[in-house]
This record gives C-alpha cells, structure tokens and sequence, in this order.
C-alpha cells in the first residue's frame, strides 16, 4: 500500500487554495458556493474570478486534497460539489498551524497586532 504524503509536502499554500480549503472545512460546496463563500469570509477583499477559481479547484483536486462529493437531491444536477478528503483536512491544519507560528513571532516582534507598540505623540 502506498504511503500517504506528508502535508508538509504541500506547503505552503497558494492563498486562494489556502482559502477554498478552509470553505470547504464545514461542508461541501459547488464552485459558485465556494466563491460565494470566500467573498463572504473575507468581507470582499478576496474577489476571484470563476477561471482561476476552477484552475485551483482542479489543482487541489488532482493533489487528491479535495474530491467530489454527492449532489443534493434540489442542486442544479450540473454543479459539481467538493469536499475536502482526509488528506486535505490534515493539509489545511498544517498550513494553518504554519501561519499561526508567523502571526505570533510578528506580534512578538511588536510587527502586528495586540503586541504593536504605540507611537509616541
């Protein structure tokens, strides 16, 4: 039987793919639904076009961290719904678990966030 990658193999993320691994954390969703949801997540900073959507969707696809996941019975028959696989699960907690590392050596370093000096007036 062949061994299961690493999810360190897969780091890091490209952030759109970083970004439809997390939508799909909670449920499966068709492409327009996880660009629906990713516009939502992120207030609207994230705008993404369908065609580099689905060039994403593809690659995580392939990487076999996503898969298809059966239609709802009241779903247009031809969307296509994904899920992330077991492999992708631990994918996006490794990639999560890496930032998190980041985010707090640069709070640490007054860089960001609650550990930001104030400026002197």
């Amino acid at each position: 039987m062949p061994k299961s990658p690493s999810p360190q193999e897969f780091l890091p993320l490209r952030p759109i793919e970083l970004l439809v691994l997390v939508v799909l954390a909670d449920t499966d969703l068709h492409g327009y639904a996880i660009r629906q949801a990713i516009i939502a997540q992120t207030g609207g900073a994230v705008q993404v076009d369908a065609g580099n959507l689905y060039r994403h969707i593809r690659h995580l696809h392939a990487d076999r961290l996503i898969e298809l996941a059966p239609s709802r019975p009241t779903d247009d028959e031809r969307r296509r719904h994904f899920r992330l696989t077991p492999l992708g699960r631990r994918v996006v907690a490794a990639e999560l678990d890496r930032l998190d590392v980041l985010v707090r050596h640069a709070r640490a370093r007054g860089i960001m966030g609650a550990a930001r000096p104030r400026a002197h007036a």
